[in-house]
């Protein structure tokens, strides 16, 4: 299993385990990028270690503060409004570059909610 892979199943577990979901946030809003397919992704993590780790080490991400989300919040506006503006969901980004898998919205929901009732 690939890192970006290992780190996208952790995201699942982390998130149902712990209710919330981390973004990372600036004066202008939430980051957004565009991978190497042309798809553009907001990058989300599963513990606010994780999203500290890459502003503390990713120079573009430098002016950014951690922002929970609960996990309810995450899954019925943001992503309802990321799969409406066409955005994927960058999943536990990391290393120099912040980089890892983008999901779409609609299998995140459907890996979180398929986790929930379990």
């Amino acid at each position: 299993m690939s890192t970006a892979a290992a780190q996208a199943e952790r995201f699942f577990s982390e998130v149902i385990a712990h209710g919330s979901v981390w973004s990372i946030q600036d004066g202008k809003g939430f980051p957004t990028s565009t991978n190497l397919d042309g798809q553009t992704a907001m990058p989300f993590w599963s513990l606010e270690s994780k999203a500290q780790k890459v502003i503390d080490n990713v120079f573009a991400y430098s002016g950014f503060r951690t922002c929970r989300l609960e996990l309810p919040e995450f899954v019925d506006r943001w992503l309802s409004g990321l799969e409406r503006d066409g955005l994927y969901v960058g999943i536990n980004w990391s290393g120099k570059r912040a980089t890892g898998f983008d999901i779409t919205p609609e299998n995140v929901r459907i890996r979180i909610e398929n986790s929930r009732f379990r």
